[in-house]
C-alpha cells in the first residue's frame, strides 16, 4: 500500500484567527514544510490560487497540492449556485493535479463565531439531511464528471460534526460522495474514530491526521467556549504530541486498503508550538506509524 503525507498552512496562518497567524510568507511556509519531510500542501489563504503562479514555487521546494478548503452553503443553497462558486477553485485544482477539494459546509455553522458556545451549534431533522444528502450526492456527481472529486469534511460546531450525524449523512447520500476522514474533530465530536472508520472505509477518500489533546477538551464549558475558544486553549495538535491512538488508527485506516494523502492539519498557536517544530514532529510520528502499519510513504 502507498501513502503521500501532506500538511496544510493552518499551523502557520489561521484564517480565523489572525493571533494564531506565523509572521511567515509562502516560500517561507513551503520551506518548512518540505524541510519536515512533507510532500505535499493545502491550500491556504496565502496561496495565488492560479498554477502559472503557484506551478514555480511549489516546484522549487518539492511540494503539491494535495487538497484545500471550499466553504460550501449547499445545505441551504442552489446547486447551480454552488457549481459557479467552486469552479475556479476546480480548474485551479484540475491544473494542480490536486487528489480533491475539501468540501465544508459553512451553512448555519458557528466554526468561525468565537461569542458561538460549542452547544449552540446547528441540528438538522432525519428529513433535512435525507434532503441535504440527496442534494450533496448530485453536487459530488457533478464535481467528479468535471474532473475533481470532492471530499466531504465532518467539522466540529458544523451541520455534520458528531459521529450519529455523520452516520446519518452517509446512510442519506450515494457512493459518490466520498468522506474525508478526521480523527481530531470525530475525537472532539464524541465519536468513536475506529468505529467511524469500520462503517465508512468505503467511502473515505482523504485523511486528517489531527491529534488532539483531550486535557484541554475535557475542562472545556461548551456552554461557554466556542470552537474558536478550544482551538486557542490548546484542543489539537499534531500525531505524536496529543492523546489518540493513530497507530491504531492508521493500522485501521490500512487493514481496509486505504491509500492515499494523510494530511496534518493541526491548527494552535505558532507562539507556543512552533509550526517548523511541530511539523518535524507530525512528520516524524507519521512515517514511524507508516512503518507499522505497511504503507509504502510515496515521494
Amino acid at each position: 500500500m502507498k501513502a503521500k503525507l501532506g500538511i496544510a498552512p493552518i499551523a502557520w496562518w489561521n484564517d480565523d484567527l489572525a493571533e494564531l497567524s506565523d509572521d511567515v510568507n509562502l516560500e517561507e511556509c513551503l520551506h518548512q514544510a518540505s524541510v519536515a519531510g512533507f510532500t505535499g500542501m493545502e491550500t491556504g489563504r496565502r496561496f495565488p490560487m492560479n498554477m502559472e503562479e503557484l506551478g514555480p514555487i511549489l516546484a522549487r521546494f518539492g511540494i503539491s497540492v494535495c487538497g484545500g478548503w471550499f466553504s460550501g452553503l449547499l445545505l441551504d443553497g442552489d446547486i447551480e449556485r454552488e457549481k459557479d462558486r467552486i469552479r475556479a477553485q476546480m480548474d485551479f485544482f484540475i491544473a494542480a493535479k490536486a487528489p480533491c477539494i475539501v468540501y465544508g459546509e459553512t451553512a448555519r455553522s458557528i466554526q468561525g463565531v468565537r461569542s458561538a458556545p460549542l452547544d449552540t451549534k446547528p441540528k438538522l431533522s432525519e428529513e433535512e439531511v435525507r434532503a441535504y444528502g440527496r442534494k450533496m450526492t448530485v453536487f459530488a456527481e457533478w464535481c467528479a464528471g468535471q474532473g475533481m472529486p470532492i471530499a466531504y469534511h465532518h467539522h466540529m460546531a458544523a451541520a455534520i460534526e458528531t459521529e450519529a450525524e455523520l452516520d446519518l449523512l452517509m446512510a442519506n447520500s450515494g457512493e459518490a460522495l466520498p468522506l474525508l476522514f478526521d480523527a481530531g474533530h470525530m475525537a472532539f465530536a464524541g465519536g468513536d474514530v475506529l468505529r467511524v472508520i469500520d462503517k465508512h472505509h468505503s467511502r473515505i477518500s482523504h485523511v486528517h491526521t489531527k491529534d488532539v489533546r483531550s486535557s484541554v477538551i475535557e475542562k472545556l464549558d461548551r456552554k461557554r467556549d466556542s470552537f474558536l475558544d478550544a482551538v486557542v486553549k490548546g484542543a489539537f495538535t499534531v500525531p505524536g504530541d496529543g492523546s489518540l491512538d493513530f497507530v491504531a488508527i492508521i493500522a485501521r485506516l490500512a487493514s481496509y486498503g486505504y491509500e492515499g494523502w494523510f494530511v496534518v492539519e493541526a491548527e494552535q498557536d505558532p507562539k507556543i508550538s512552533p509550526p517548523l517544530e511541530m511539523a518535524r514532529k507530525g512528520h516524524a510520528e507519521l512515517i514511524r506509524l507508516m512503518a507499522s502499519a505497511g504503507y509504502e510513504v510515496v515521494p
